[in-house]
């Protein structure tokens, strides 16, 4: 008996191992299988790495679109896009994994849903955002004679046209927009207008009007840097003497029919910082400061960037 017991406790080692490990081993290669039987199972699983906010909440047109994106991993640096029918417009990043993405709306544009179709890290989401209508009022404008009929120079288009078109991927501003000029708001944004009589068609106020003083000043509402300075004597007939800042990824103001100017092309200015004084030249009635804020390329209302802060 003694020695079928050390015979049967040899028996049960084998290379070093009792019958005890080998069924605790065996129990844990079972758990082992059932564990990489279910792991393929788990990584097909969707994974919902995709994540847009979009605000406002209730848009109405002339305002601004705000895209945000949260992305898990970014795929090869590869920015984000988010396109609205046959525009699409890029997505800057705004801390680590997220992005963001202007869409603007105008005055010009019909009311209702649209589809904005956000596409990153190999995924796309469509996402049907309500843009709600807005009245816009209409003025009538008579210009004096030299004034009327006056055409802008292709060489002012052509500039102007470029420096709206900037999409810079820095982001120059912080905080709300100041207010650029002193002087009491003379025409809103949006505005349609008759010109001499003749209705202006496709044709609304792009942006914000101060009746200042002549030679009153005109400040930077936002940081950025100065990519346009044009002058009449260049041929800048309609926009008369202008400076044009460049806020980054997208943002940009222009400033119009001033009498003097401050700043050259290049220079990097900060909100509250003289750019130049109201005046009266290119095609415009009396002194004032004429303000536009142009977001990818588009006239957008700049009154919801005065009251809150687009980070």
């Amino acid at each position: 008996m003694i020695i079928e017991n050390s015979t049967s406790s040899s028996n049960k080692k084998l290379l070093g191992f009792d019958v005890k490990t080998l069924t605790a081993n065996r129990r844990g290669i079972n758990v082992l299988k059932g564990i990489f039987a279910v792991l393929p199972i788990a990584l097909a699983l969707p994974v919902d790495a995709l994540q847009v906010k979009v605000t406002p909440t209730n848009p109405k047109l002339g305002d601004t679109l705000s895209v945000e994106v949260n992305l898990d991993k970014p795929d090869n640096g590869t920015n984000p896009t988010v396109a609205s029918g046959k525009n699409t417009y890029p997505a800057f990043e705004i801390a680590p994994n997220q992005y963001r993405a202007f869409v603007p709306t105008t005055p010009l544009e019909k009311a209702g849903t649209r589809t904005l179709r956000v596409a990153g890290d190999g995924q796309v989401q469509n996402l049907a955002v309500n843009v709600l209508n807005r009245k816009f009022p209409v003025q009538r404008i008579t210009l004096p004679p030299g004034k009327a009929g006056v055409d802008a120079t292709e060489y002012e288009l052509k500039r102007v046209a470029a420096f709206k078109a900037l999409q810079t991927p820095e982001k120059y501003w912080n905080g709300v927009f100041l207010k650029p000029n002193a002087g009491r708001m003379s025409t809103n944004y949006g505005v349609r207008r008759y010109y001499n009589g003749t209705f202006a068609k496709d044709y609304y106020h792009r942006g914000l009007d101060y009746a200042g003083a002549a030679g009153s000043p005109v400040i930077a509402p936002a940081s950025g840097r100065v990519a346009l300075v044009g002058r009449v004597s260049q041929g800048f007939r309609i926009h008369g003497n202008v400076v044009g800042i460049d806020h980054g990824q997208g943002v940009t103001s222009i400033f119009m029919h001033l009498s003097r100017i401050n700043v050259k092309e290049g220079d990097f200015v900060k909100a509250g910082q003289l750019i130049g004084a109201v005046g009266s030249t290119g095609a415009a009635t009396g002194p004032h400061l004429h303000w536009g804020l142009y977001v990818n390329g588009q006239s957008v209302d700049p009154t919801p960037w005065r009251t809150k802060v687009v980070n």
